[in-house]
C-alpha cells in the first residue's frame, strides 16, 4: 500500500519538541499567560456578579412638603420596592432639579402641601416623581414599580370613613416626568458614550504602541542617546494624537446629531473641555503601557485588558447603580465612567461647569498619575 510522502517526513520527536517550545514560550510570556487566565475570570466574575440589567436601591431624594401619614406611607412603599434609596430630604423643587442635574440622585420625589387634605376630601390629588432618564435601562423597571403603589397604599391607609375612597379610579395618582430623555430612546445613552469607547480604543492603542515600536525597530537607542527628557519625550508623542482625537470625537458628535438625532443642549466649550481632559487620560494610559511592554504584542494585550472593563462597567451599555458596591469602586478607577457623566451631561442635560466639576477632577487626577507612572518605568529603561 503506497502512503502518501509527507507522511514518511513526519517525526513524532520533531513535532513535540516544536510543541514543548511553544509551551515554553508561554510559559516565559507572563502577559500572554496573564491574558489566558485573567480574560475569562474577569468575564466571569463581571458577567456573573456585577451586570445587572434590573438595578435596585437608586439614589432618591424627596420634596415632602405635606409630611402626613399618606405621604410617610407612600414614602415607606416606595422604599420597600427596594428600587429606591432615600438618602436626604430636600427643601424644595429646585433642589431636586439641581440634584438631577449633578447625577446626585436618580429620582426625586415631589409631594405637595395640600395633598393630605385633597385626598380626604376625593379630590384626586397628584404627587410627582422625576426620574433621571437619561440612562432607560436604569429608570424603567423603578418608575413600573413606583406606578403600581396606588392601589396597595390606598388599600393600607384609607379604612374606616374614608373606606368611601378606595375604587376606581384610585383616589389620588402618581404623576412620573422622565427628565433628559422623555420617550426613553436608547440612541440618546449609547451614542455620547460611543465617543468614549472610540476615544479609548484608538488612543489607548496609538499610543500603546508609540515606544515598543521604537523599541522593535531599534531607533529607541537613538532616542535615549539624544538629549531629551523623560517628560519631553511623552508629552511629545501624546500631543500629535491630541488632535486625532479631537477629529474623531467631531465627526461622533456630528453624526450623533444629523443621524441619531440626539439633543445638545449644553455648551460646546464645555464639551470640547471634556473631550481634552479625556483624551489626555487615555494617552497617558497608553503611554504607560508602552513604558511597561516588551514588544508590540504585549502592547495589544494589555491595551485589550483595559480597553474590557471600560466597556462592561463604566456604565456605557449596563446600568451603574444596578451593579453591586465592589464593582461601582472598581468602576470609579476608570477614567470612561467620569466621561459618560460629563458628555451625558453636557449633551442632555445642559451642564455647566460646576456641575461638571464633581466628575472632571477625578480625570485630571487620573492624568498626572498615570503620567507619574510612566516616568517611573521610563527613567528604567535609561539604567
Amino acid at each position: 500500500m503506497n502512503r502518501p510522502p509527507f507522511l514518511f517526513a513526519f517525526s513524532a520527536t520533531r513535532f513535540w519538541g516544536v510543541v514543548r517550545k511553544e509551551f515554553l514560550q508561554l510559559k516565559r510570556d507572563r502577559v500572554t499567560f496573564a491574558m489566558i487566565i485573567g480574560i475569562p475570570v474577569m468575564l466571569l466574575i463581571l458577567f456573573g456578579y456585577a451586570i445587572n440589567m434590573d438595578p435596585k436601591r437608586l439614589k432618591t431624594m424627596v420634596v415632602d412638603a405635606d409630611r402626613s401619614e399618606f405621604s410617610r406611607s407612600f414614602i415607606v412603599a416606595m422604599h420597600n420596592t427596594d428600587y429606591f434609596d432615600f438618602i436626604r430630604e430636600l427643601n424644595n423643587e429646585t433642589e431636586g432639579e439641581a440634584a438631577l442635574a449633578r447625577g446626585d440622585a436618580q429620582f426625586v420625589v415631589n409631594i405637595p402641601s395640600d395633598f393630605s387634605r385633597r385626598l380626604v376630601r376625593g379630590e384626586r390629588p397628584a404627587l410627582l416623581v422625576i426620574a433621571d432618564a437619561t440612562d432607560p435601562a436604569a429608570a424603567s423597571n423603578a418608575i413600573g414599580a413606583v406606578t403600581q403603589l396606588v392601589g396597595s397604599v390606598a388599600w393600607k391607609d384609607l379604612g374606616g370613613s374614608l373606606a368611601r375612597l378606595n375604587g376606581s379610579p384610585p383616589p389620588f395618582e402618581v404623576l412620573v416626568h422622565r427628565r433628559y430623555n422623555p420617550e426613553g430612546i436608547t440612541q440618546y445613552n449609547i451614542v455620547p458614550g460611543l465617543m468614549g469607547i472610540i476615544l479609548t480604543m484608538t488612543m489607548v492603542m496609538m499610543t500603546g504602541l508609540a515606544m515598543t515600536r521604537e523599541r522593535e525597530r531599534g531607533t529607541m537607542e537613538n532616542l535615549l542617546a539624544t538629549p531629551v527628557r523623560p517628560l519631553e519625550m511623552m508629552t511629545g508623542k501624546i500631543v500629535p494624537y491630541i488632535f486625532i482625537g479631537l477629529l474623531q470625537a467631531s465627526i461622533i458628535l456630528l453624526a450623533a446629531i444629523v443621524l441619531f438625532g440626539v439633543p445638545f443642549v449644553g455648551g460646546i466649550v464645555e464639551l470640547y473641555g471634556i473631550l481634552l481632559a479625556y483624551i489626555a487620560a487615555t494617552l497617558t494610559v497608553g503611554i504607560t503601557i508602552s513604558s511597561l511592554a516588551r514588544n508590540q504584542l504585549q502592547g495589544v494585550q494589555m491595551t485589550f485588558f483595559f480597553f474590557l472593563p471600560n466597556i462592561l462597567i463604566s456604565g456605557f451599555v449596563f446600568p451603574f447603580y444596578g451593579m453591586p458596591y465592589w464593582a461601582q469602586v472598581i468602576a470609579h478607577a476608570l477614567p470612561m465612567t467620569y466621561f459618560n457623566r460629563l458628555v451625558r451631561g453636557i449633551m442632555l442635560k445642559g451642564n455647566s461647569w460646576p456641575d461638571l466639576w464633581p466628575d472632571l477632577w477625578p480625570l485630571m487626577a487620573f492624568t498626572v498619575i498615570l503620567m507619574g507612572i510612566a516616568l517611573k518605568f521610563y527613567r528604567r529603561t535609561l539604567d
